[in-house]
């Protein structure tokens, strides 16, 4: 299983430049096994980097994990021809799992690959009254 789908790499980077790196064929189409053979090549780089510090595979993946797997998958289906600002990202992506391999950058999942649990509910919390009516002394 990838951490990123093709799907991704079209919302990411156009449909007209994943067809023209996927269409060896020339038919007019993205060639998903292409475009897959890049993800799974970035999952299994991917997977070297995370698996120093978490349990693979991840069950929750986190959205940055979709990034620089569509970054990496991006920069193989170019292979020699990548524009200065594809290998960037790429290299971008690399610094990142190494910063993640190190625990510099925290993935927000338990060393098992679970999410963890929340509380996304709201609270507020007051220092107390500042002047009510009773204070007022007969202005109010």
């Amino acid at each position: 299983m990838s951490y990123a789908e093709v799907s991704h790499l079209v919302e990411r980077f156009g449909e007209v430049e994943i067809r023209q790196l996927t269409d060896r064929a020339h038919q007019g189409e993205i060639d998903a096994a292409i475009a897959e053979r890049a993800l799974v090549d970035a999952t299994a780089e991917i997977d070297g980097y995370l698996a120093a510090r978490y349990v693979l595979p991840l069950a929750h993946v986190p959205t940055v994990l979709v990034r620089l797997c569509a970054d990496m998958a991006r920069y193989y289906l170019y292979d020699d021809h990548a524009p200065e600002q594809v290998v960037m990202r790429f290299k971008a992506a690399l610094d990142t799992l190494l910063r993640i391999s190190r625990g510099d950058i925290d993935l927000g999942v338990s060393a098992e690959g679970e999410a963890p649990a929340s509380a996304d509910g709201a609270e507020m919390v007051s220092g107390g009254r500042v002047w009510d009516r009773n204070d007022s002394k007969g202005f109010l």
